[in-house]
């Protein structure tokens, strides 16, 4: 996988500039555009931040797309993010709420 081709998909898939992916990132457009002019990988901190931009993990960034991958909306993220943090009481609780509406 090159790590910059994906970084490149990703952004033109949500229409975004690396203006806009170093706004959303937390990271400069000059680190962003030098890591194309020189080819040089970004690190691993740095690719966090691009994956949170992206409403990603690390690991759904690597993932190989064999066209079965499911992309969550930033709202889903969000509601995933606060489940994982309930007890099993709050999370039973959560779903039968869910089912109700």
């Amino acid at each position: 996988m090159n790590v910059l081709d994906k970084i490149t998909w990703l952004r033109l898939e949500r229409n975004w500039s690396e203006y806009q992916l170093a706004e959303k990132s937390g990271l400069t457009q000059s680190t962003i555009s030098t890591w194309y002019r020189k080819n040089m990988l970004p690190t691993i901190p740095s690719l966090i931040k691009i994956c949170d931009a992206f409403g990603l993990t690390l690991s759904q960034f690597f993932l190989e797309d064999d066209g079965n991958t499911i992309q969550i909306t930033e709202r889903q993220k969000l509601l995933l993010d606060y489940a994982a943090k309930l007890s099993p009481e709050q999370y039973s609780a959560l779903l039968n709420f869910l089912k109700a509406l």
